[in-house]
């Protein structure tokens, strides 16, 4: 499978949630509201499939969007790492 079709294949998946590249404005509330740095938040590689597909860069921060069954929807950041 070519590289192209295969990240239309993973960021389609249905087990795969939404991932972006944070809002400049969107990552300095965040990191506002809890008192921290970027390099404080979870970390993810920037060799992540995902990572890889959408674009991003080490020192981005990823809006993740998960779908609960309790909560019915999850917002959680990343930060990315090299890797």
């Amino acid at each position: 499978m070519a590289p192209k079709k295969l990240t239309k294949v993973i960021l389609k998946h249905e087990l795969v949630p939404k991932h972006e590249i944070a809002k400049p404005e969107e990552v300095a509330e965040i990191l506002r509201k809890y008192g921290i740095k970027p390099e404080q938040l979870p970390w993810i590689k920037a060799s992540d499939p995902i990572i890889r597909a959408i674009g991003a860069k080490p020192g981005d921060v990823i809006k993740i969007t998960r779908k609960s069954p309790t909560a019915g929807e999850v917002i959680v950041y990343r930060y990315v790492v090299p890797g």
